[in-house]
């Protein structure tokens, strides 16, 4: 079999399978569920890494394939479901669906050139990075969730602000500029954030589900006693 099969990329997989899923309920209109997938690949995605280093008689080949497989991972997590997720969204005329097409070719360019720098990084150093060159694709899974958790402060131009976000974030993978990482605690509040961010996500499409079911039986119910 091609390949390389080891527990170094396992994290990896279920980021893929877990974007995949998500792209399953943004087709069926669970943009809810889509959002929480998109959240769930950020989450592996951010301790793949973690995993990957604790196997330390990696082979070159080893590594170059790790770094390979994270990138095209990547392309389809942060890249196509974020695009797929907007656009069901209601991102759908011209200009809108522009916007989702620079932004994959910003994410996809970003990721083309990093897998060249961070190859000749490794032949150069063993050193963890400690800056980001640009905004980090994955970054996506933070941004996105929070975006749709303050809808309810804008929306009526709930579109017009998810437009300029995607805009402003594909600018922000290509620029040439440094980001720090994040530490362990910092990384930790990160992840508490999207988590509380998913979980009302979760909790306002079931409300409002519940909330239009109850109407239903309202309406139901009135036009029986009409009808009698």
């Amino acid at each position: 079999m091609l390949g390389f099969y080891d527990y170094t990329v396992i994290l990896t997989y279920m980021s893929l399978a877990s974007s995949i899923i998500g792209m399953f309920c943004a087709f069926s209109g669970h943009l809810h569920l889509a959002i929480t997938c998109l959240a769930l690949s950020g989450l592996f995605d951010t301790f793949d890494g973690k995993v990957a280093r604790t196997k330390k008689n990696r082979t070159e080949e080893e590594k170059h394939f790790g770094i390979q497989i994270d990138s095209l991972c990547d392309v389809i997590c942060f890249g196509v479901l974020p695009v797929i997720i907007c656009y069901f969204t209601g991102l759908q005329d011209v200009p809108s669906m522009g916007i989702l097409i620079l932004y994959c070719l910003a994410g996809l360019i970003r990721l083309a050139y990093f897998n060249v720098i961070e190859e000749r990084r490794q032949k150069e150093t063993s050193e963890k990075r400690k800056y980001y060159q640009g905004l980090p694709i994955t970054s996506i899974s933070v941004i996105l969730p929070l975006v749709y958790v303050g809808s309810f402060l804008y929306e009526q131009s709930f579109l017009i602000v998810l437009r300029l976000v995607m805009l402003l974030t594909a600018v922000l993978f290509i620029g040439n500029f440094r980001f720090r990482k994040p530490n362990n605690k910092e990384l930790a509040i990160l992840i508490g954030v999207v988590a509380v961010a998913v979980v009302y996500i979760l909790l306002f499409f079931r409300w409002r589900h519940i909330q239009w079911s109850w109407r239903d039986v309202f309406h139901l119910f009135r036009r029986a006693r009409g009808g009698s």
